[in-house]
């Protein structure tokens, strides 16, 4: 295996102080891809219920054949992960890396582009990456080259109170494979019955549109990093479609995360679009159990290439450049790449739903939820990620979304949206100087 060998053009080395301090949470070290027989890895990530607990259970799958290994796991929230690889990286301290860390599917890019000496690759690794949807492969592909195994799915759902349609003279069947016109039709029709808009969402945030982007197969950026976001088609008309959702009130806006889970599990809406990572929040309302069912998104209209498959979250498990990487990939080979009892384990307690397509055939994944009325929802979505069009979020990609965030709010309170879209381009082209 190897390391990252260039940046990219167009990589920009993010300013962080150095005097942050690291603490002792080091890797294994090595760096040669072969191991010192010492059996234990050390793995930074974050979250006990989800992370740290799925990579427990990877460690017991390990050791029904490799008895002597052990994981070090150390629980590090994202954005400490970030400022701690930001400073690894700058201050060439790369000794300080554990074996295997976490990174968020958005920013692997810009991660691997602008710090190249943090990864290994898999280029000797028994993975084979056509058993993940290639939209999920790809944020963690540079020139090629493979720097992450995906691990928990983002997969974007509609999720809908089958109860709320059902007043209003609908089912689930008249929201599967439709447009984003015919999905505003019904959803004013819902919403004059039954007195319930269908969606909600925070107020300032591009999640939605940013979904029908991806969904369309377009980008804010194009193959040479350069942003697209004036004159990009699918990204003004996922605009448009969510600017006439909230004046038509289908969509409600908030103004945090926490009352946007409060309109699903009060009641107060009849659905919502997002990563199917929703569903452990949704299925906290036990007052609706058996009332929700899930199927895809709707699709833009009238946009080249237009889907009603997309994403919104979602990780992958990378290597670093110190490790113990023959190891590791072993590691990753047997269990998140290749261990059906491990997903089957970590599905019903943690809802880790599988980037990896052939978990998707066992018996757990198929099983009937009934908060859902009986829909095998999570095998339905692992059909739905080899569907995902790819995403080319680059080393910008957070500047560039939350620029696109500005612009809406400027467009939902009247200002033209050319003029704020050739804002927020100009504001990221000034970033990446």
């Amino acid at each position: 295996m190897k390391r990252f060998t260039k940046l990219t053009a167009g990589a920009l080395v993010l300013a962080v102080p150095l005097a942050l301090t690291l603490t002792s949470c080091s890797g294994s070290g090595g760096g040669s891809g072969e191991g010192d027989g010492d059996q234990t890895l050390t793995v930074w990530t974050w979250d006990p219920a989800f992370n740290i607990y799925a990579m427990e259970e990877a460690e017991k799958v390990y050791q029904e054949d490799h008895p002597d290994f052990s994981l070090d796991i150390v629980e590090v929230p994202w954005d400490d992960l970030q400022t701690k690889l930001t400073t690894i990286a700058q201050s060439q301290a790369f000794d300080e890396l554990p074996d295997i860390f976490l990174m968020q599917n958005n920013a692997f890019q810009k991660n691997g582009l602008n710090y190249p000496d943090l990864f290994s690759d898999f280029s000797d690794s028994d993975i084979d990456f056509s058993e993940f949807p290639q939209s999920v492969v790809d944020y963690s592909t540079i020139d090629d080259i493979n720097y992450g195994v995906p691990f928990d799915a983002g997969t974007a759902i509609t999720a809908l109170r089958t109860d709320v349609l059902e007043e209003a003279g609908y089912t689930v069947d008249d929201f599967t494979d439709i447009t984003w016109d015919q999905y505003l039709t019904i959803g004013k029709d819902v919403l004059a019955k039954t007195g319930q808009p269908l969606l909600s969402g925070q107020a300032g945030s591009a999640d939605i549109p940013m979904m029908m982007l991806q969904s369309a197969g377009a980008s804010l950026f194009d193959d040479e990093g350069n942003p697209t976001i004036v004159d990009n088609d699918a990204l003004e008309a996922a605009i448009g479609v969510y600017t006439q959702l909230v004046e038509a009130g289908v969509l409600v806006e908030v103004n945090s995360w926490d009352e946007y889970i409060g309109t699903l599990v009060n009641g107060t809406v009849g659905g919502t679009i997002n990563g199917v990572w929703i569903v452990g929040s949704i299925q906290t309302a036990e007052d609706q159990d058996g009332k929700w069912a899930v199927t895809n998104l709707p699709k833009l209209d009238g946009v080249s290439g237009a889907t009603n498959y997309s994403a919104n979250g979602g990780s992958s498990w990378a290597i670093s450049s110190t490790a113990d990487v023959d190891l590791a990939s072993d590691f990753l080979a047997a269990t998140f790449a290749g261990s059906t009892e491990l997903y089957d384990t970590i599905l019903p307690k943690a809802g880790a739903v599988a980037n990896w397509i052939p978990a998707g055939d066992s018996d757990v994944y198929n099983e009937p939820i009934a908060f859902f009325g009986g829909q095998p929802i999570f095998a339905d979505v692992v059909k739905f990620g080899p569907e995902v069009p790819s995403n080319n979020t680059g080393a910008y990609y957070y500047e560039a979304r939350d620029a696109v965030s500005t612009a809406m709010t400027q467009i939902m309170g009247g200002t033209d949206m050319t003029t704020a879209l050739e804002e927020a381009q100009a504001n990221v082209e000034f970033a990446m100087q």
